[in-house]
C-alpha cells in the first residue's frame, strides 16, 4: 500500500471512530432513566454538582403548604396530607376523587362536620369535615359510606372531595372545627 492510501485509511478510520463514538454519546443521552444503568453512589450527572442530586418524593408535603398541624389538599396532585405538630411525625397521605366545584388555593379552617349524612350527588357519606364554600357550594372531605370514590357527574355543582373510608376516619380524628386546612395549586 503506498504511503497516500495509508494515510487515506488512517483518516477514514478516525473518523469512523468519532462518529461511532458521537452516535453513542447521542443514544445514551436519550435512555430514559428507568433504563438506564444504576449511578453509583456520590456519583451526578453531567453538569451538576456531587450530591446535589435529589429525586423528589412524589408523596412529600408541598413545600408552599406552611407550617405546623394542618390539612394540606394539593387540587393538581389530588392528594391530601394530615401533617401533624410533633417533630418527626411522618404525615399520612393518600389520594382523593376531587369534586366539581373546588376552592381557590389558599388557607382556611374547618368550620362545620357531619357524622353521616346523604351527599349533594345523593350518595351516603360519612366523616363530612367542612372548611370552604364557593358561591353556594360547601367544600368539604367526606367519605362514602359504600367506600367509592367515583368521579363525580360533571353536571352537578358538587363539593365534595371524597376518601376511602379508612382516610375518612383519619381525616375525621385529625381534623376537629377550627383546625387549618391550607389548599395547594
Amino acid at each position: 500500500m503506498s504511503r497516500s492510501s495509508s494515510g487515506f485509511v488512517a483518516g477514514l478510520t478516525a473518523l469512523a471512530v468519532a462518529a461511532v463514538g458521537f452516535l453513542a454519546y447521542q443514544a445514551s443521552a436519550n435512555v430514559p432513566d428507568e433504563l438506564a444503568s444504576p449511578k453509583k453512589p456520590g456519583s451526578s450527572a453531567a453538569g451538576s454538582p456531587a450530591g446535589k442530586e435529589k429525586k423528589k418524593d412524589a408523596h412529600a408535603v408541598p413545600a408552599a403548604s406552611g407550617t405546623g398541624q394542618r390539612v394540606v389538599y394539593a387540587l393538581a396532585a389530588k392528594r391530601v396530607w394530615l401533617v401533624g405538630k410533633a417533630v418527626g411525625q411522618k404525615p399520612r397521605t393518600f389520594v382523593v376523587m376531587p369534586s366539581t366545584v373546588s376552592p381557590p388555593p389558599g388557607t382556611y379552617q374547618v368550620t362545620s362536620r357531619s357524622g353521616e349524612i346523604t351527599g349533594s350527588d345523593g350518595v351516603d357519606i360519612e366523616h363530612v369535615v367542612r372548611f370552604a364554600n364557593v358561591g353556594q357550594v360547601a367544600i368539604g372531605f367526606s367519605a362514602a359510606v359504600d367506600g367509592t370514590m367515583v368521579k363525580p357527574d360533571p353536571n352537578l355543582k358538587t363539593g365534595g372531595v371524597r376518601m376511602a373510608p379508612a382516610d375518612g376516619d383519619a381525616m375525621w380524628t385529625f381534623a376537629p372545627i377550627g383546625s387549618k386546612v391550607v389548599v395547594v395549586p
